[in-house]
């Protein structure tokens, strides 16, 4: 059986960016997750100990996202490094990181990255 947790749409103010007036006033940012592990346990018995607790998968990003960095394509790794070390029972993880109205001088909603990654995986 395939089997995921889902947070959608995370909605955070933080400080991510290359130029200094990001990193002074921040920017809008929404994270996508979508973690496979097993539910069948969770399934059965009714139990949060049986699943990945959303509600903590959230803390989690929310920590990292508090850490300030310069691209968006290294605050994703570290919050796939961190969910990874946190919750054991996940396999694989999709992110998907977008910074709402960038600084770029264009006529755009949001621009981000979006990483699937196997805990076999290595990330560097």
């Amino acid at each position: 059986m395939k089997s995921f947790i889902l947070l959608n749409e995370l909605h955070f103010h933080a400080f991510h960016g290359v130029g200094t007036q990001e990193q002074l006033v921040g920017n809008d940012f929404v994270v996508s997750l979508k973690l496979r592990t097993d539910l069948s346990r969770a399934i059965l018995s009714d139990e949060v100990n049986d699943t990945v607790s959303y509600a903590d998968v959230f803390q989690s990003v929310k920590e990292e996202m508090e850490i300030p960095s310069r691209l968006l394509e290294h605050v994703a790794g570290r919050i796939i490094q961190r969910l990874f070390d946190d919750y054991p029972t996940v396999d694989e993880i999709t992110l998907t990181l977008l910074k709402r109205n960038p600084p770029m001088n264009a006529d755009i909603a949001s621009a981000g990255v979006e990483v699937t990654v196997k805990r076999e995986d290595d990330i560097p």
